[in-house]
């Protein structure tokens, strides 16, 4: 019996695995090898695919719903072949007798097949990773913009309320107007309320703000959604305003929204935008700020709040903040009449905020009491909220020193709302208007008239505007509630009502209102049309009329014909106006006139009749092909002329550009002067006539043979572009200059601030700005030979003067250097580049040092640096610290990108 139980059980087994079973059985060791090999590859292409993502990651990408599914796929299938693995190589070694039957087939014939379905699982897998085109789409925008914002004071409970009804809370709530005067702190709740929602979304999906201003524009409003949509610009792009509309729609009908609209003047149409209905429910709101209860209810809200004046408590806290410690504390008797003037302004926040920077330094009792009866004393004549608050900002107006700087001031209203308003063109503006005078010369003139801004801004009268690095001009612009009131005040708080005319992207102005304006001593037209007159207009009191970006092709019949006292006249920007009316040369009273941007060929010779024409100014005039014969040299009072960026037909070159210099040179009081030179000769003219040198203030010089320049001293913009012959650039030292100038000879360049130098292919190096100390924008481009910025081991400026080269480009606050195939230096020793802000490198394989290091450390102002990846990565470092100082400013650029 102990014989025939092993054969029964080995028969057993054997009937139990039939032939299809067998096939499993027989084959496993072969197919756990090929599961094997197959997950290897399949684990091969998973690092492939890992390795696509991480890259395009680090480009601010997303990986795909679908890659990232069949990463974490492969991640548990690599776990599940493992444990299939490991039970096959088990199941092979138990033997059954010493032959290669297993104990129990039916294990085997399950883990064969369990290997074979695995198999098929792995191969679909591997197909489906090497068929992945795309494994990552761009991020969407961020869901919620940051705003600004300074530490709010007493909108605690407005806020709660805001916030309680975009919770809903069970309360319906959809839509909510704050409404309250100018200044009172509305736009300031709202920025509070898109913060707070960066930091709780309130199942909100995207918070989209939009500044509207006067008049509402649907146009710009479905602008700002196509950025914040994402919306594609094939679905943009030529399309009209419904088209666009219904874009808006079907992206937003999708989602769950906050709309944010600030400074709403009169009821915005929704749908005309493509903003659908609103909805609680479907989490669908807006929240807006308007200075009228009227807007709230055009705009059919399903709740409006007054936002009110803030309470005594916190208006004195703002008020003392805003005035200084140190002027509250300078007298026993100054807390009191403090509170004195802080109950005039009755909690109004722009209010508090103005004048306690007005009485900020005010030091003695009588002074504060002065100024307290003039607060007190002041009329409100104007009606409603207009009356409420310009009484009090009015008081920032009364305080400014004189009349001319009031009058600088009341001029800013001019221009449209948000205009960011350049300074050099305001000045410039100034200038002609006669608000200067006192000053003898032009640049004189332009140091005051900064001065001026500078008070201005610290009034709280103007704001700081956006910088532009490709420009040395900086920018300013007006509250659009100062500006309100600056009209009110320019109108005799409101009694002249067209003594100025401000009109911004009005189709057509009609003849009948044009009669009213007999009285007007400034008009300013902006996108704005005149329909034809019957008569020409009669204006015997104007001083100014601004017409810039008219888009105009011509004048009404004679309309300059009757302007007998006129100062001022900018037709700036007209690029469709291609012929100037010959009448405006019998402006005989005019002293400023700025024709830049038109499509003019020819000047009228009438121009020279201008005898008081203090700035002639012919800027971006593309098409101009010549300038009457003797016309310069007959407006006898010119002190300005601006051609730049003026780069004239042929039928100008040679001596056209001869002819224009004898004529600036033969003017008793030219003072400023930006040209463009395209000859050697007329170059050569230039830098041979101490007076020309003098007044050059920008120059750019275009011109093929040219291979020397000799710089003028008191040059501040120069432009040097495709002078491919050029090969070096001398300061022309004067005797008079050096013996009598103000500056060492080190920094004879002091008023050079911005250069740029294209397509100079022989130029090697530009150590001579090593002698400009005020260099703030410093771009080449273009230039192949160049081996270094400075060259210390050879240069002939070196030799004449001694330089402090920790102070070079201790004021550069932009540097570009694009596609400098050989620069091998910017400086050989490291520099601290104190005003450093942006850096753009492209294209500048040679240069594998920069001049940092660890002693002169990093630019606190330092915002970014651009340039190649592959650069970057292999730039040498004096050592690590600073490498690793640098690297979080480092952003990647191709050869078109821009700072």
């Amino acid at each position: 019996m102990d014989c025939v139980s092993p054969i029964l059980d080995v028969t057993s087994r054997l009937w139990y695995c039939t032939a299809k079973r067998a096939v499993y059985i027989r084959h496993l060791p072969q197919n756990l090898n090929s599961l094997r090999t197959a997950m290897e590859e399949l684990k091969n292409l998973y690092k492939d695919v890992k390795e696509r993502v991480e890259r395009e990651e680090k480009l601010q990408k997303k990986c795909t719903h679908v890659v990232d599914g069949w990463l974490r796929n492969v991640e548990a299938m690599e776990e599940q072949v493992k444990e299939i693995l490991a039970k096959g190589d088990e199941e092979i070694q138990k033997k059954c007798l010493g032959t290669c039957c297993p104990k129990n087939c039916g294990a085997s014939y399950k883990l064969g097949k369990m290997v074979l379905e695995k198999m098929d699982a792995v191969t679909v897998k591997k197909t489906e990773g090497s068929n992945f085109s795309v494994v990552a789409e761009p991020l969407p925008g961020p869901p919620v913009i940051e705003r600004p914002l300074d530490k709010t004071v007493g909108q605690d409970l407005l806020f709660g309320k805001v916030w309680k009804w975009l919770q809903d809370d069970g309360e319906q709530v959809s839509s909510i107007g704050l409404y309250g005067m100018g200044g009172v702190g509305k736009t300031t709740l709202l920025t509070r309320i898109n913060n707070e929602l960066l930091k709780t979304r309130l199942e909100f999906e995207t918070v989209i703000w939009v500044t509207l201003s006067r008049p509402a524009n649907v146009e710009k409003v479905q602008q700002v959604l196509f950025h914040k949509l994402e919306i594609g610009k094939d679905k943009w792009e030529d399309r009209s305003e419904d088209e666009r509309a219904e874009e808006i729609f079907n992206v937003l009908k999708t989602k769950k929204f906050v709309l944010l609209l600030d400074d709403i003047w009169e009821r915005l149409n929704l749908s005309k935008v493509g903003i659908p209905p609103l909805n609680h429910q479907d989490k669908l709101k807006m929240v807006f700020t308007t200075r009228s209860k009227d807007v709230c209810q055009d705009m059919e809200v399903t709740e409006s709040i007054e936002v009110n004046c803030l309470p005594w408590e916190d208006a004195f806290a703002l008020f003392q903040t805003k005035v200084g410690a140190d002027t509250i504390n300078s007298h026993p008797d100054i807390p009191m009449l403090a509170e004195m003037v802080a109950k005039e302004c009755c909690g109004l926040p722009l209010a508090l905020i103005t004048i306690g920077r007005a009485m900020r330094g005010t030091k003695t009792p009588e002074q504060w009491e002065k100024k307290i009866q003039m607060l007190k004393n002041y009329p409100a004549k104007f009606p409603g909220m207009e009356n409420h608050l310009f009484s009090r900002l009015a008081f920032s107006y009364d305080s400014l020193p004189d009349e001319a700087i009031k009058s600088c001031f009341l001029y800013c209203s001019l221009f449209p709302e948000d205009y960011e308003i350049s300074h050099r063109n305001l000045i410039q503006l100034w200038i002609g208007e006669g608000f200067l005078d006192e000053y003898d010369n032009i640049q004189e003139a332009r140091n005051q008239g900064e001065e001026v801004i500078k008070s201005l801004q610290l009034a709280c009268l103007l704001e700081n505007g956006r910088s532009r690095l490709d420009k040395k001009d900086e920018y300013s612009k007006m509250h659009d509630v100062i500006r309100d009131m600056a009209l009110w005040l320019a109108r005799e708080n409101g009694k002249k009502k067209n003594k100025f005319v401000v009109k911004d992207g009005v189709e057509s102005i009609r003849a009948q209102e044009v009669e009213k304006w007999k009285k007007t001593q400034r008009i300013s037209l902006w996108d704005t049309n005149i329909e034809e007159l019957r008569e020409p207009p009669y204006f015997p009191n104007m001083e100014t009329f601004l017409a810039s970006r008219k888009f105009i092709q011509s004048f009404p019949n004679r309309f300059f014909t009757n302007m007998p006292i006129i100062r001022v006249l900018d037709l700036s920007n007209n690029f469709e106006l291609t012929k100037l009316p010959a009448e405006i040369g019998n402006l005989v009273t005019l002293q400023y006139l700025n024709l830049s941007g038109l499509s003019i060929k020819n000047l009228p010779v009438e121009l020279k009749n201008l005898k008081k024409l203090r700035c002639l100014i012919l800027n971006d005039m593309y098409l101009l092909k010549s300038l009457p014969s003797q016309m310069v040299s007959s407006l006898s009072s010119l002190q300005l002329f601006s051609m730049y960026r003026t780069i004239v037909g042929s039928d100008f070159m040679g001596d056209h550009e001869g002819r224009l210099l004898e004529e600036l040179e033969q003017l008793e009081h030219i003072d400023d002067i930006s040209i463009n030179l395209t000859s050697v000769s007329t170059i050569q003219t230039l830098f041979n006539s101490h007076k020309l040198q003098r007044s050059t203030r920008w120059l750019q010089l275009v011109c093929k043979r040219m291979n020397l320049v000799q710089l003028s001293l008191y040059i501040e913009t120069l432009r040097i572009t495709n002078c491919v012959e050029l090969q070096d650039v001398k300061i022309n030292f004067e005797k008079e200059v050096v013996v009598y100038s103000k500056f060492p000879r080190h920094q004879c360049l002091n008023n050079l601030c911005d250069v740029e130098i294209f397509g100079c292919h022989k130029l090697l190096n530009l150590t001579w700005l090593i002698c400009a100390p005020n260099l703030q924008l410093l771009s080449v481009e273009f230039c192949e030979s160049m081996e270094k910025v400075i060259d210390d081991e050879r240069s002939e400026v070196l030799e004449i003067v001694e330089v402090d080269h920790l102070r070079v480009f201790s004021r550069l606050v932009s540097l570009t250097l694009v596609y400098l195939p050989k620069l091998r230096s910017i400086h050989e020793r490291a520099l601290p580049f104190p005003s450093l802000r942006h850096i753009l490198m492209l294209g500048c394989p040679s240069l594998r040092k920069l001049p940092f290091d660890s002693n002169t450390g990093v630019s606190k102002k330092l915002e970014k640096i651009m340039g190649d990846q592959e650069w970057w990565d292999g730039l040498d470092w004096e050592d690590q610290t600073i490498m690793h100082s640098l690297t979080p400013y480092f952003q990647p650029a191709q050869i078109r990108g821009k700072i």
